[in-house]
């Protein structure tokens, strides 16, 4: 199974950036779905970012993070990025990347290997 280890959360005013990144130990393929989810206090995990190339390479985005999140890839470090511009207090919360060969449908239970998490906290 594919271990993902996460890093670059902290604390950010808002309007500012942030870019975590999520290393893949293993064998990931390009073909892997790829995944981003956060969970604030009290709320359920929910998805802000994924993509699926098995599955019609089909590409989810929150409607709250559109224009402002992006994903990417280092291939050669086998690592995935999420940044992220414009930060706002709501997104506030802990972000996981998760990976899978398949990742249908990109809802949590799809993906087989998750991160351990890193702390987001927008705030003035």
């Amino acid at each position: 199974q594919v271990q993902l280890v996460e890093s670059g959360g902290g604390l950010v005013q808002p309007g500012g950036s942030l870019r975590l990144s999520c290393a893949a130990s293993g064998e990931t393929l390009d073909s892997f779905a790829i995944g981003w989810f956060r969970q604030a206090p009290g709320k359920e995990r929910e998805r802000v970012l994924c993509n699926t190339p098995v599955d019609g390479d089909k590409r989810y985005i929150a409607d709250s993070v559109k224009g402002r999140f992006t994903i990417s890839r280092d291939s050669t470090k086998n690592t995935w990025y999420l940044q992220m511009n414009s930060l706002k207090p709501e997104d506030t919360a802990i972000y996981y990347c998760a990976t899978d060969p398949e990742g249908y449908g990109c809802s949590v239970r799809a993906f087989a290997s998750w991160s351990q998490g890193t702390q987001v906290t927008v705030s003035s």
